[in-house]
């Protein structure tokens, strides 16, 4: 029986994807830079997700993905601009827009009676906390887990062992970790043995031959799995 859901933030409960195409606009425009593509978008997110994968791996500090990750971007198109500056204002945005994946809120909301819940994130703490405010779900998470106060990220089982102090006493094999990142939520799972339930919507490969619990496309489908 699962007592306790671990929900990843980004691209998970929220959609990333919304939050990232509407703070890169609203940063081009605000220093001048004309418009992105939605091409130029994509290719950032690759860029984006790379130098988080390296961060996740304990390769590159926080402060050196949230700048490198635009002067790689600038320079492969030619962009004369700040990247410190650039960042601030792209990060100070970011929670402006608030999207919910498959009614993720009404979900939370049902399974707060059911079980304990809690967000699990790799994110900057300022971002993060600007989004669990606006969204509210700052009030449904039992609590909230922010690697940048934890001093350490998913995967590394250390984030683990540090929550599970300070959550609800259960036997691991009561604890659920859903998420959509194979290398940080999934990777944290086996890590800290829990079971794992990986939300791909887009129906991606298991590119890592990860051996997962549960894998889902719609966060609904995480009832069921409560409930079984």
């Amino acid at each position: 029986m699962i007592k306790v859901v671990l929900f990843d933030i980004d691209n998970t409960i929220l959609s990333f994807d919304a939050q990232e195409e509407s703070s890169l606009k609203k940063s081009f425009k605000h220093f001048s830079l004309g418009e992105i593509s939605s091409s130029m978008i994509q290719e950032y997110d690759l860029i984006n997700n790379k130098y988080w994968e390296k961060y996740e791996r304990g390769e590159i500090k926080k402060d050196k993905v949230l700048i490198e990750r635009f002067k790689e971007f600038f320079s492969n198109h030619n962009i004369t601009c700040d990247p410190v500056a650039f960042n601030k204002y792209y990060e100070d945005h970011l929670a402006d827009t608030i999207v919910f994946n498959d009614n993720a809120f009404e979900l939370l909301q049902y399974l707060k009676s059911k079980v304990k819940i809690y967000a699990v994130t790799n994110g900057s703490v300022d971002v993060q906390t600007k989004k669990l405010n606006k969204s509210k779900l700052v009030k449904v998470f039992d609590d909230v887990f922010i690697s940048d106060v934890m001093k350490v990220q998913k995967p590394n089982v250390r984030f683990f062992n540090y929550l599970y102090k300070r959550i609800e006493k259960v036997e691991k094999n009561e604890i659920l970790i859903v998420g959509d990142s194979l290398s940080s939520d999934m990777l944290l799972g086996i890590n800290a043995g829990i079971k794992t339930c990986w939300y791909n919507p887009k129906n991606k490969n298991n590119s890592l031959h990860l051996k997962l619990d549960y894998q889902i496309t719609s966060l609904m489908q995480v009832i069921d799995i409560v409930n079984e």
